[in-house]
């Protein structure tokens, strides 16, 4: 088996091991799946269009970022201004060959947005659907599923949508099950004539494998015939209702048998565990699989273990519909079947509906157990750890105690620790970032929230909550009526504004009410990774568009007003005003009756820096410092500026203030105050780090013996680098000729939150999940004392097995900016804390920032020098047994 070297490898390489993406996998999908069509000499296109969300959110930069590989193979992507009208454009994609003068066989479609936009879409997706699908195309409709609410408003769970609109469902379990279930997909669509369902959730989105690949083998197709009749679906460009009627038959029995068919002749769902005789059944799809089997190795029930005790598991990689047969076959002889899947009962009730009328069938449990009292948990995700406490006693009662190991960690009852004096981690602002005056409001005025880096200012207690995309401002036009309130501010984002916000102002200025949008004219979409907003247009035409729509007045608020000259094409009556003037701008607008609006032009900061770094745009060359001698603490340059880069310092004299100038983007709120501790200054040319100041490599010595698998938790924060960190790591995985799952748990936390990424490396392709589990972590890199105390990371490891190397480094929270009464707890007490959980004796901790700030001249290298101390602390350590092995860990107590 060849490796890869190059980076384009993984979408390149045809057979050989990668290292790859749950995103990344997406783009290779739909390559693999052209270069399938052309062995079989079929002349076919792929087309691409969805919106962008997390877990998907970083999908249409991969797709632009590869245009050129993709239109060398005939892919097209054109992304949506909203989800709904790339549905449509998906839609369209399947009529292609059909109308005149096509240029291919066929076009296969790709749509993707998460589960709000799958929400959107219904209707476009029930239409499109009854039309059905080109004999050569096929659609595949990825939803980005959020179980754990991560980085949504909701949680969430798309498959009962999904089957509402007649679709059959598959779920993939990891990286390279993308690819596998991806292309079987695309080929149930041609062959059932159904777009189909593809539910991709969180931990499978934001994952990075080390996979194997190899093409596919061409499918399948079933002899399976429908009303007396070989199976040929309908397909037509076109419908009346007389025929919409006619084919309804078809769209709800015919394509799914048809895809239901299609599964079981390609072997998708698979029985495993006791082939033989067995008296329970485990049922589980995609990643949750994983988890329960990750559940079952805990207890001891490995595959003989299974075999033995009688425990016959399925496996499935479509949940809907069921086939009949196949769910009968698995329940023959059985006492009980278990469904574990997150949410609702899903899978249960079909399971449920498709035994009900046997003589002899077993109980279905899952949400509730044989007694009645919940089961399987229904809130949040479900991962090995629920898993394990949800089954532990049930099998035990079954199959008995003595085959059952319960001395997990997971099982373990722990005193909940709580410590309400500690700060919290909690998402910000960036550095700089526009909506850190754009969301302040005047007092006595209320503001509410909108989706994307809005949302943080929740947590600022800068507004209420937040409606659903587009339904910006919309509630207030049903309070106020009621309310003794008689206006609200409502922040909202031009990405939003272009996706389906301009609905939201339209019903606004229809129904009379009172209300002034806050319009951020940013031009990016921040949240999801920068990107133009789909639709977009420039600031002069914004105010054309609003005025037209019949708002009220127009107000664009600047942080360089100079950038319009006179004669700009303004709506008519709009004026430009400083951002220094956006406080009595918005009181001027609160009082004007019906909508008004404030459109505020200042560009991301996190957007701008990276240009400034490409040589993209100009790079202030002033940087502000504080003279901590004349400094008295008082904090009102965090307050006015409400930057992440004016920290608080401790200093023998007390609190003092100074600003990060690796972090600081130039914004210059901070010197708003009238404050003589300030300075601007135009520093020199920059020195270079001596080389002298560096560790001689001969000092860091050669690991004795290195483990054969580890796991490894890094927690740290959001935009330093730990996902980079993690990423890194699996690709050395693979060029050491192993095998890596990673996992990175970011959401709204890649703002300055707390992230959390976790890396499971081994010889060799292990079917489980990329999270570590209660106890299960071998090394705990700790990039952020504070993050690191929490117990939901804590738990993760064990005082038996787990060695931590921790940055002592003081990074203060984004509360501590604001409010001079908030504080870290000492470093010596997180550093206590993650020594009581972890082998003590072996915890190496240091202040990263400041030794890489030494060395390099920035805090930016901080995470790797703490993986360069865990390199060197593992020169010198011999592995050890743990005390108490537990059945489920022995084999692993040798790790380092």
């Amino acid at each position: 088996m060849s490796v890869a070297s190059p980076l384009r490898d993984r979408l390149e390489l045809e057979n050989g091991r990668i290292a790859l993406g749950g995103v990344q996998a997406l783009v290779r999908l739909l390559l693999d799946q052209k270069r399938a069509d052309a062995a079989r000499g079929w002349t076919t296109a792929g087309f691409v269009s969805g919106y962008r969300g997390s877990p998907l959110g970083g999908l249409d930069q991969q797709l632009f970022r590869n245009e050129k590989l993709l239109g060398a193979h005939d892919i097209k992507f054109i992304p949506g201004v909203n989800e709904e009208l790339a549905a449509t454009a998906v839609y369209g994609s399947q009529l292609a060959q059909q109308l005149p003068d096509p240029r291919f066989e066929g076009v296969f479609g790709l749509w993707y947005g998460k589960a709000p936009g799958v929400d959107r879409s219904l209707d476009a997706f029930k239409h499109a659907n009854w039309l059905g699908t080109a004999e050569r195309g096929g659609v595949l409709v990825v939803a980005g599923d959020d179980p754990s609410c991560k980085s949504s408003t909701l949680p969430s769970a798309t498959e009962g949508a999904l089957a509402d609109s007649f679709m059959p469902v598959l779920v993939p379990a990891s990286v390279a099950d993308v690819l596998r279930l991806g292309r079987y997909g695309f080929e149930m669509s041609r062959f059932s004539g159904a777009w189909v369902g593809f539910k991709a959730v969180t931990d499978v989105c934001d994952a990075h494998e080390v996979v194997d690949v190899t093409p596919v083998p061409v499918p399948v197709i079933p002899e399976f015939t429908w009303r007396n009749r070989p199976w040929k679906p309908t397909r037509k460009p076109g419908i009346d209702i007389k025929t919409t009627v006619a084919m309804e038959p078809e769209v709800l029995e015919g394509r799914l048998a048809a895809a239901a068919a299609f599964a079981r002749a390609n072997g998708l769902n698979v029985v495993e565990g006791a082939r033989g005789e067995a008296r329970i059944g485990l049922v589980a799809a995609g990643r949750t699989y994983l988890e329960l089997r990750e559940a079952l190795d805990r207890l001891g029930l490995d595959d003989a273990a299974l075999e033995r005790r009688g425990v016959r598991l399925l496996r499935l990689a479509m949940i809907h519909p069921l086939d009949r047969d196949e769910i009968r076959g698995f329940a023959a002889g059985l006492r009980e079947i278990v469904v574990v899947e997150e949410k609702r009962a899903f899978v249960e009730t079909q399971i449920r509906d498709l035994l009900y009328d046997l003589p002899e069938r077993p109980a279905v449990l899952g949400k509730r157990g044989p007694d009645g009292a919940p089961l399987v948990p229904a809130d949040g995700g479900l991962d090995a750890d629920r898993i394990t406490k949800a089954l532990a006693r049930l099998l035990a009662d079954r199959i008995g105690e003595e085959h059952i190991d319960l001395g997990h960690p997971a099982l373990a009852r722990r005193k909940p620790q709580i410590n309400l004096l500690a700060p919290a981690r909690t998402p910000y602002f960036c550095s700089g970032c526009p909506h850190n005056r754009s969301t302040n409001v005047p007092e006595d005025s209320l503001a509410a929230g909108g989706i994307g880096c809005h949302i943080m200012s929740v947590f600022m207690d800068r507004s209420l909550g937040t409606t659903q995309m587009g339904g910006e401002g919309v509630m207030w036009v049903g309070a106020e009526p009621f309310s003794g309130t008689t206006h609200m501010f409502q922040n909202i984002g031009d990405g939003t504004f272009f996706h389906s916000g301009t609905l939201a102002v339209r019903q606004a200025v229809a129904a009379g009410t009172n209300i002034t949008y806050k319009l951020l004219y940013n031009n990016a979409v921040a949240m999801t990774g920068g990107q133009d907003a789909d639709g977009g247009a420039d600031p002069v035409t914004v105010t054309r568009m609003l005025h037209a729509e019949g708002v009220a007045k127009i107000v664009v608020v600047a942080d360089d007003p100079a950038k319009y000259p006179r004669g700009t094409a303004w709506a008519p009556g709009v004026t430009v005003r400083h951002r220094d003037e956006m406080d009595a701008v918005q009181r001027e607008l609160r009082e004007i009756p019906g909508v008004t609006v404030i459109l505020y032009d200042q560009a991301c900061a996190a957007e701008t820096r990276r240009k400034r770094k490409r040589g993209q745009a100009p790079d202030p060359a002033t940087r502000v410092v504080i003279n901590e001698a004349v400094c008295e603490g008082c904090g009102d340059c965090g307050v006015k500026s409400n930057c992440l880069s004016v920290e608080p310092v401790e200093t023998e004299f007390g609190r003092k203030t100074q600003i990060n100038q690796t972090s600081c983007n130039k914004d210059y709120s901070c010197v708003d105050g009238d404050c003589p501790s300030f300075l601007t200054v135009i520093p020199g040319e920059k020195k270079k780090a001596r080389a002298a100041g560096l560790p001689a490599m001969t000092e860091l010595g050669e690991i004795d013996a290195v483990p054969a698998s580890g796991n490894v938790l890094l927690v740290g924060i959001g935009g330093t680098g730990v996902v980079t960190v993690n990423q890194v790591l699996a690709t050395a995985a693979l060029l050491d000729g192993r095998y890596a799952r990673s996992l990175d748990q970011t959401g709204l936390s890649q703002k300055a939150g707390a992230v959390v990424s976790h890396l499971r490396v081994g010889p060799d392709d292990r079917d489980r999940p990329g999270l570590i589990g209660a106890g299960e972590a071998d090394a705990y890199l700790v990039f952020d004392a504070l993050a690191a105390t929490s117990e939901v990371n804590l738990r993760r490891c064990s005082a038996e097995r787990t060695a931590a190397v921790v940055s002592t480094s003081e990074v203060p929270t984004g509360k501590m900016v604001v409010d001079v009464t908030e504080k870290l707890p000492p470093s010596a007490a997180l550093i206590r804390q993650i020594a009581g959980r972890t082998r003590g004796e072996r915890l190496v901790a240091f202040d990263a920032l400041a030794l890489s700030e030494r060395w390099f001249g920035s805090g930016t290298p901080a995470n790797f020098v703490i993986v360069g101390a865990a390199y060197q602390a593992c020169c010198r350590c011999r592995p050890r047994r743990s005390r108490r092995p537990s059945r489920s860990t022995a084999s692993r107590s040798t790790r380092t």
